[in-house]
């Protein structure tokens, strides 16, 4: 696909500075940028690469203002970043969708597929399953007994989904991901661990995406819940029993134990961790590697560390911290000196 940076600018709203014919053809960094590519300009520390970057197009968000003659063609944006985005979601859009069911395929006879789905070799579909309009089943996914997916929901090669679970709709599952797994219940006894049966499901919701070998794991009793628009990173683990609040976002290794409550619109970096049976206030934000040992009840707060405390408490701790050899060192000479003050004032008694 082609496309001018006149027809690009009538898409994101962009006012073109330089040629308005020029075509591009795909996407490249800035740094890396060639003929017929377009790239992106959003931080000034960055300028100096749109003097020497080789891309056709540059969109460039307003406010910031080259000092030296430019090659590219730019397209001025509020937010460059923003429009990048747009104008991704559009040319994937574009592309055409794949239809039709693989002769390799394994779909049982009760199973309903819906039209212009497309089903790839060596994807299973148990009895009972409902597959959606428009839904792509990549090579090796497998489709469990009962399993309800939404119309418009990609599901990426050898993902998971067990029995009698609900996936809704324009779902995305990366490759490997596993939904439905029994959840982490076992009862200590005299001779070992007896398991706890997970009776359960998993319920996604709309517009949840999910990465590669992340897993949510079915409820104990009653549901597993992602609610819509969640997005989690790869890597990930939601316990059974959890409940995760719309357009919550978790980065890359976030464990969550079973029975959490999460709320909506939450930030979690990399390697949060959260215990069992807690509950997280809407729009908290926990940065990288915070273990968080008991509920969050305070709406739009910011925590860091093991135990997670408020972000700003935590960074000044983290000052500290880093004094205390010193500081100690100091109180062991100043107890010294304390001794020998007191032993001076017995002698002079």
């Amino acid at each position: 696909m082609e496309f001018s940076a006149q027809m690009i600018a009538g898409l994101i709203g962009g006012t073109v500075v330089g040629d308005p014919e020029v075509k591009v053809n795909d996407f490249a960094r800035i740094e890396e940028g060639c003929p017929g590519c377009i790239s992106f300009l959003y931080n000034d520390k960055y300028l100096q690469h749109l003097y020497d970057t080789k891309s056709s197009v540059v969109l460039i968000s307003e406010g910031i203002e080259p000092t030296q003659e430019v090659k590219p063609t730019l397209i001025r944006v509020p937010d460059a970043r923003q429009a990048v985005a747009k104008l991704l979601q559009i040319y994937e859009s574009m592309k055409p969708k794949r239809e039709g069911i693989s002769e390799l395929a394994c779909i049982d006879s009760s199973a309903k597929i819906g039209e212009k789905c497309y089903v790839g070799p060596f994807a299973v579909v148990e009895e009972g399953a409902e597959i959606g309009e428009g839904c792509v089943l990549h090579p090796h996914v497998t489709i469990g007994p009962n399993v309800k997916v939404g119309a418009g929901t990609e599901i990426y090669a050898g993902a998971v989904i067990y029995h009698d679970c609900r996936v809704g709709e324009r779902c995305v599952l990366h490759a490997g991901c596993v939904i439905g797994a029994d959840g982490f219940g076992f009862q200590p006894t005299e001779t070992g661990y007896e398991k706890i049966p997970q009776i359960g499901i998993v319920i996604i919701e709309d517009d949840v995406e999910i990465g590669a070998n992340s897993c949510v794991d079915r409820a104990m009793m009653g549901a597993t819940i992602v609610h819509s628009g969640v997005k989690i990173d790869n890597l990930v683990q939601i316990g059974h029993n959890d409940e995760i609040g719309s357009h919550t976002v978790m980065s890359a290794q976030v464990g969550i134990a079973g029975s959490t409550k999460v709320g909506e619109w939450c930030m979690f970096g990399g390697q949060v961790g959260i215990a069992d049976h807690a509950t997280i206030a809407n729009r908290v934000m926990a940065g990288a590697q915070s273990g968080i040992p008991n509920s969050v009840k305070k709406e739009g707060i910011a925590v860091q560390g093991t135990p997670a405390i408020e972000g700003r408490n935590f960074w000044k701790s983290s000052a500290l911290f880093k004094s205390l050899p010193d500081m100690w060192a100091d109180m062991i000479q100043m107890k010294k000196e304390i001794k020998m003050l007191e032993e001076l004032l017995e002698s002079k008694q």
